[in-house]
């Protein structure tokens, strides 16, 4: 009679596996760095893999691009330098500011001197326009002096047409100038007839009235030029 005596469990190298348990561990090391290896060996040929495939798109990419699109992007990036400098150089609101401040104020002095000019043309047409109407009155003004001289403005209408008539030439600030003894002066008076024997000239007859207006010259007297008389150069010789 055979005894039925469960056959023992061998390793390749006929060694007996529950008879040595520190073989056991040593064969699941083994098959756990195994299979960490190919894991590792698995990863490296992915990145290897990913590599390739970055480098072969960046050489299509490279391939894709060409002069003229190198071209239009180098043109875009200057732009936007100049754009950049522009503004960097733009003024700050407070210069803007100032600047047209000072454009007003330059503004308001140019009105004002152009307001100024024009009055000044203004009143200056208006006295130009005086002097020719008085110019115009003027001969009336010798006839009514000629008239005075002989009584005829003592009394009656005439008179008081006379008087009313040089209250309007003096509103108008008509002055009249030219009297014996006067002196002499060649630029409010015209002299017909030099009757003077010294150096010093003065009125001796007066043939027409000068007239001035508001102080401007209007017309010279005429007169004729004679000596001082006596009493005037005495009084001179004494100072």
């Amino acid at each position: 009679m055979t005894d039925d005596k469960p056959e023992v469990e061998r390793d390749e190298d006929n060694t007996d596996v529950d008879a040595n348990p520190k073989l056991i561990d040593l064969s699941s090391d083994a098959k756990k760095a195994a299979k960490d290896a190919d894991q590792d060996a698995s990863k490296d040929a992915e990145a290897t893999a990913d590599t390739a495939d970055d480098d072969g798109d960046a050489d299509a990419l490279d391939a894709g691009i060409d002069t003229a699109d190198l071209a239009e992007v180098a043109a875009a990036l200057d732009q936007v330098a100049a754009d950049a400098e522009a503004e960097s150089t733009e003024p700050s609101l407070e210069e803007q500011l100032a600047e047209r401040t000072n454009d007003l104020q330059r503004l308001g002095a140019e009105y004002a001197n152009y307001r100024r000019r024009t009055q000044a043309e203004r009143e200056q047409v208006i006295e130009n326009a005086k002097a020719q109407v008085v110019m115009r009155f003027l001969p009336i003004v010798d006839d009514f002096g000629l008239a005075e001289q002989h009584g005829d403005l003592a009394e009656g209408p005439m008179k008081a047409f006379h008087d009313k008539f040089m209250n309007v030439l003096d509103g108008l600030k008509l002055q009249a100038f030219g009297d014996p003894g006067d002196e002499f002066d060649a630029e409010t008076y015209e002299a017909v007839q030099d009757m003077s024997t010294g150096d010093t000239k003065t009125v001796g007859t007066v043939l027409r009235k000068g007239y001035k207006l508001n102080g401007r010259l209007l017309r010279t007297a005429m007169v004729i030029i004679a000596d001082p008389p006596a009493d005037s150069e005495s009084e001179s010789d004494e100072s």
